[in-house]
């Protein structure tokens, strides 16, 4: 019985010591705190484009690109600018510069450039989200990260029945990305049905019952846009 007590004796203070160098293993390589987080705060501290924004997070500045969404390029260097992209972007600094927003990420942490993977919260209210219901920006999947996509994919389905923004042009916005021989094509001088009708401030597009008017109706001009979002008198 003796002999058995010690074997259990020894036998407990070596899983005491192994568990303890366990202990002091993980506390050696401590992980930033927001690698280790779902959610996390941080300030943006300016954007790119519409899908992609610098903030400060834990004192250093970080590139986040948004989950889920692609905007048309404004800034690519192989890459026109192409339409839509600066109403994304101008979306994205009016809504989001200089605020703190809420991080939320999916599987991956970062991208393959390095940048932190998120969907973007202000005030409540997901960006990416926002870009979608104004089609200022498309669908974009890339596994796993794919926990809001058949969200996602039902804003869009709104967006393009409305034909708002990138989806006003035919063909132009597709699953593989833009086409810029649709975009060129569009943007050449073609008659327009909008000289038709004028109005000259939103009060005269609600007494006309015609309130709001997307891109492409009869009396839209971007003066009554005034977000620039495709929709005006919203």
């Amino acid at each position: 019985m003796k002999k058995w007590s010690g074997i259990s004796a020894m036998v407990l203070a070596a899983a005491i010591i192994i568990s303890g160098c366990g202990n002091l293993q993980a506390a050696s390589t401590p992980a930033s705190p927001a690698e280790n987080k779902i959610f996390f705060t941080a300030k943006v501290t300016g954007v790119v484009d519409g899908d992609t924004i610098k903030v400060e997070l834990e004192g250093k500045e970080e590139t986040v690109r948004m989950i889920l969404v692609d905007t048309p390029e404004t800034v690519h260097p192989n890459k026109p600018v192409q339409p839509f992209g600066p109403e994304a972007s101008a979306l994205a600094k009016k809504t989001l510069e200089g605020k703190e927003v809420k991080l939320e990420r999916d599987v991956s942490q970062r991208d393959r450039y390095g940048r932190i993977l998120a969907y973007v919260y202000v005030d409540d209210q997901m960006f990416n989200e926002v870009l979608l219901e104004k089609g200022l920006a498309r669908v974009s999947v890339f596994p796993p990260d794919v926990k809001y996509v058949d969200r996602f994919r039902e804003i869009q389905k709104k967006a393009q029945k409305a034909r708002l923004g990138i989806w006003s042009i035919e063909d132009y916005a597709s699953d593989h990305g833009y086409d810029d021989n649709k975009a060129q094509i569009s943007s050449e001088p073609q008659p327009s049905r909008n000289e038709e009708v004028y109005y000259g401030k939103c009060a005269e597009v609600q007494a006309a019952g015609k309130a709001p008017l997307h891109r492409g109706d009869p009396g839209y001009r971007s003066g009554l846009d005034r977000d620039g979002d495709g929709i005006a008198c919203e």
